[in-house]
């Protein structure tokens, strides 16, 4: 089973973004697992063990923006990926700032 993990950067300032709630669903969008990231922007471990699929991680950006008193553009980033091998530990990175972000596949 696969483990998933994730980290935000705020690009602006290159600086971890902490505080950011963090949501995991399945492909229906049944919530799987919650939690924020931690002061270095990251959580090692989102949910635990992973079958293969499709998941949607959301990103609830939209509060962490007015928390630090910034006008964002985007309110929530919802990243769709598939798990396909289920022994690989999967991570999804976001680079962040109030009118972009970006994500690849990590490692």
């Amino acid at each position: 089973m696969s483990h998933l993990s994730t980290h935000v950067l705020d690009a602006v300032h290159g600086t971890p973004a902490h505080g950011i709630a963090v949501q995991l669903a399945d492909v229906d969008g049944t919530p799987i697992a919650s939690g924020a990231t931690d002061s270095d922007g990251r959580i090692a471990d989102v949910a635990g063990e992973l079958a293969a699929g499709t998941y949607r991680i959301r990103f609830d950006t939209g509060a962490w923006f007015a928390e630090n008193d910034v006008e964002g553009f985007y309110p929530e980033i919802t990243i769709c990926f598939a798990i396909t091998d289920p022994t690989r530990h999967h991570h999804v990175p976001v680079l962040l700032s109030p009118f972009a972000y970006s994500t690849y596949r990590g490692s």
